[in-house]
């Protein structure tokens, strides 16, 4: 059953992330009246704020002529809610509330808290094209407004992590979409789902327990789709990186000079070895061994894989060691961070072939492929299919439920 407060105008809270990044300074202004929680600090209408974080985990408030320490956090509230008002944080527009805390004893993270039907329209643009047609845009409402009436008790992010949100900027159709279907989120035995979606499942959807383990759920199963696009992709990956006689140990700018064959992916895999135990500089050297288990799910993903990583680790001293990464027969979704997920798109792979020292892996979909297909989405409504057929379509047996006639 639905929680008893949880209505079309409950109010979700956001972190910051994907346009903000982590930043120990940042600018605002903002239109209309606000206030802060201090009663005797008073910002000004159309200043251009900046804010910077401090070593004693303060906040250096700089603007209007005045600068200010402030302790803990910044609060900034309308004086009411409405259009009018919006704070611009380094240059993007958000509605409601905005909370400046710092995070990590040094970066400032802004907080953003609106009504859940707001938030929609800053999100559904940025999870699928705007120029789509409304009967998607209204499918992919239903799948984020349930997604976020499911997480209103906790504080999300605006990433892919939960779901891409752009603040105040909205578009017409995508609008329209969210106001249209006020309230509406999708329902199994009337208890809102997991509306897992994702850009493209190659043909074939998968089920959640496939992904994330926990039990198989009956309204995300494992079929044929007609409608998603495929979307195949391939990427090809030079075993030798950097051959070890190319390289000029005694000319001083060397390692600078050094660089793979492979950027793209190699950076991913340096970011991965830095997080997990090997911090400091790297140099991938070459990925003598790479390859897939051919025991796959019932929707044709992969289950497992191995690959080793060869590379030169430099230490904070200057210490440059030879290391090597061998992950054997492990959980595919081990080894797709190392490539990177805009690379290695999905776990549908045809196949990974080496030939004259280059990996090639050819593949299928974007994203998990549980739920929903937003690809396959739009080329049901090109089709003449309503939003509510979609739904049926990518989450069978559920029903569509107004959370304001609860």
């Amino acid at each position: 059953m639905f929680p008893e407060s949880l209505k079309a105008d409950e109010m979700i809270t956001v972190k910051l992330v994907n346009y903000i990044d982590n930043r120990s300074e940042l600018n605002f202004q903002f239109k209309g009246e606000y206030y802060t929680l201090d009663p005797i600090l008073s910002l000004q209408e159309g200043v251009n704020y900046s804010l910077t974080a401090t070593k004693n985990n303060d906040l250096i408030l700089k603007g209007g002529g005045k600068t200010l320490r402030i302790k803990e956090s910044l609060v900034l509230i309308p004086s009411k809610y409405d259009y009018a008002h919006r704070i611009n944080v380094n240059d993007r527009a958000y509605l409601g509330a905005m909370e400046f805390l710092i995070e990590d004893k040094k970066f400032i993270r802004p907080v953003n808290q609106l009504p859940l039907e707001d938030y929609l329209k800053g999100v559904v643009p940025n999870e699928v094209f705007p120029s789509w047609g409304l009967e998607t845009l209204k499918a992919q409402t239903l799948a984020a407004r349930t997604y976020a009436a499911t997480h209103t008790s906790e504080i999300i992010d605006d990433t892919i992590r939960y779901q891409v949100y752009g603040g105040y900027t909205w578009y017409k159709n995508s609008t329209k979409a969210v106001e249209e279907t006020r309230g509406e989120v999708i329902t199994y035995q009337n208890k809102p789902i997991n509306a897992f979606y994702s850009a493209s499942n190659g043909g074939i959807t998968e089920n959640n327990a496939h992904v994330w383990d926990g039990k198989s759920l009956p309204y995300l199963p494992v079929k044929k789709d007609p409608y998603d696009p495929i979307h195949p992709w391939k990427f090809n990956l030079h075993a030798v990186q950097i051959p070890l006689n190319t390289i000029n140990w005694d000319k001083p700018l060397w390692w600078k000079e050094t660089v793979e064959k492979n950027q793209d992916i190699t950076s991913s895999m340096k970011s991965w070895l830095q997080r997990n135990g090997y911090p400091g500089d790297i140099k991938i050297l070459s990925i003598p061994h790479f390859e897939l288990s051919n025991k796959r799910h019932e929707s044709e993903r992969r289950i497992k894989g191995s690959i080793t990583i060869q590379f030169l680790h430099r230490l904070a001293e200057g210490t440059i060691l030879f290391e090597q990464l061998v992950l054997d027969d492990v959980a595919i979704d081990h080894i797709r961070p190392l490539i990177g997920g805009t690379i290695f798109k999905s776990y549908l792979v045809d196949s990974l072939e080496k030939s004259e020292g280059t990996y090639t892996m050819k593949g299928r979909g974007f994203g998990h492929g549980v739920g929903m297909s937003q690809w396959g989405a739009h080329i049901m409504g090109q089709r003449g299919n309503s939003y509510k057929e979609i739904i049926q379509f990518y989450y069978p047996g559920t029903s569509i439920t107004d959370i304001n006639n609860e």
